[in-house]
């Protein structure tokens, strides 16, 4: 019964036939409702969607590729363009932490983070998948850059990397009901830094505690 219902999807080798895409989307997001992930498997969703394995093979190769698609599927956060900065990276924490919290979209990634660990395939896809994350991310420094906020010479790319790591590793400890307090006060620190007030004096008064260790050793 599967090939012939691949046939009957008009399946196009490995370009994907919308329709077929969609309904094995459809089929993986409901074993994934229902099973959890240590119950999905490419057999469940081939049951489900009436498809072949064959042909979800071809569009997705593995497992974790099925699956970071249908994570895709399931998120829906935005980054803000509130025309500030700091608005905007407070904006996207809080949306993305109510998305992994409110729906099943948290556990899924926590466990492909997980599986990355031991799974040099899920790794691969992992890798490609932060890529672009991170590039998204990176629009909202580049914006503020071109508004005056964010020195030129800024890497977009790495604060994203920063703003990545607040976040998975508020996942990873189930710690996704923080309050827009602490979330801006982290935004804070990435944007100010952690420097004292006055660094110049701090550094000022280094410097002397530094001489005067020096005078003090020749002086002996």
């Amino acid at each position: 019964m599967g090939e012939d219902a691949d046939q009957a999807r008009k399946s196009i080798g490995a370009r994907r036939n919308p329709d077929s895409a969609d309904a094995i989307l459809d089929a993986a997001e409901a074993v994934l409702v229902e099973a959890g992930y240590s119950g999905f498997s490419i057999e469940a969703v081939a049951r489900r969607a009436r498809a072949g394995k064959p042909t979800i093979y071809r569009w997705w190769p593995s497992k974790a590729a099925l699956l970071f698609d249908v994570y895709q599927r399931l998120k829906r956060v935005d980054n803000p363009d509130t025309g500030n900065l700091e608005d905007d990276l407070v904006g996207f924490l809080k949306n993305l932490f109510s998305h992994w919290h409110e729906t099943s979209s948290g556990s899924v990634f926590r466990s492909l983070i997980a599986e990355a660990q031991s799974d040099a395939t899920v790794a691969a896809v992992l890798v490609e998948y932060t890529k672009g994350r991170h590039a998204h991310t990176a629009q909202m420094i580049e914006r503020a850059k071109a508004r005056g906020e964010v020195a030129a010479d800024v890497d977009s790319t790495l604060v994203a990397d920063l703003v990545a790591s607040f976040a998975w590793t508020h996942l990873l400890t189930n710690r996704l009901d923080e309050d827009e307090a602490t979330l801006r006060r982290a935004v804070g620190y990435v944007l100010k830094g952690i420097a004292a007030d006055d660094a110049g004096s701090v550094n000022t008064a280094a410097a002397r505690r530094r001489r005067r260790r020096v005078i003090g050793r020749t002086t002996k």
